[in-house]
């Protein structure tokens, strides 16, 4: 389905962006994996991608970082040729009361998870102009459509990357590019095993966390559904209905 297809898969390494990054090329796209520091594991889940009969190589980059990412994406480009599909998924948190949060906190978690989304974009939209198609799927977060006390900085940057993808969908739709978001609730992942005992967890009225493969599985969903910009897909368990 996605055969010949190059996807650019952030925070590829664990969790989420893994799973991305194994159901595309399960579907038959080649895969650039970027990660931000763990090369063995994104090592791991190139070669689990490989298995599939693909492409694949990963790349460090700090997201943050716009000259990083232009030089990445530009080596990307090198590589495979082109790319058609980009997943916006590296994130970090720095959780803290909003009385107490450092500046250097804030701007961390706006840096890598909003800022980083925009580089990825800035510097693949050029490609996707000049192949007149391209899509986008920037992971969100539940965090962004409600809020979550104690990750104030973490919900803002999911936030903003729904009203960067509303404004990146309309922006490009002209040009035959698609651009979604993902609102993941709480998903088991490293990042998460520290929420296992939140009590939010007890309102997810499917009654359990999700697993990476089901935000997987939206992603795949959304990169297919050639007639879909601009949506927000929770895959939330109904938390955030």
């Amino acid at each position: 389905m996605l055969t010949g297809k190059v996807a650019i898969v952030t925070g590829g390494s664990r969790g989420i962006g893994a799973a991305i990054a194994r159901k595309l090329a399960s579907m038959g796209a080649n895969v650039a994996l970027i990660y931000a520091g763990n090369q063995q594991a994104a090592e791991q889940v190139c070669g689990q991608c490989r298995e599939c009969g693909v492409v694949a190589k990963a790349y460090r980059c700090d997201v943050s970082s716009f000259d990083q990412v232009k030089d990445t994406v530009a080596a990307v480009k090198s590589d495979f040729g082109t790319v058609h599909i980009l997943v916006n998924n590296a994130g970090i948190t720095k959780d803290g009361l909003i009385a107490m949060m450092k500046e250097e906190s804030f701007d961390a978690v706006l840096d890598t998870n909003l800022k980083g989304a925009f580089h990825m974009i800035r510097h693949c939209a050029g490609i996707f102009l000049r192949n007149r198609e391209g899509c986008i799927v920037n992971i969100s977060s539940v965090s962004g459509l409600m809020g979550n006390a104690g990750q104030c900085n973490y919900s803002a940057s999911k936030a903003g990357l729904i009203g960067l993808t509303k404004s990146v969908a309309k922006e490009l739709a002209p040009k035959g590019i698609r651009c979604n978001a993902i609102a993941p609730g709480f998903i088991r992942t490293d990042m998460t095993d520290s929420q296992t005992e939140n009590p939010l967890v007890n309102l997810i009225p499917l009654g359990t966390m999700g697993e990476a493969e089901d935000v997987a599985e939206a992603a795949a969903y959304l990169i297919t559904a050639k007639y879909v910009t601009g949506e927000v897909l929770r895959v939330d368990g109904g938390i955030a209905m």
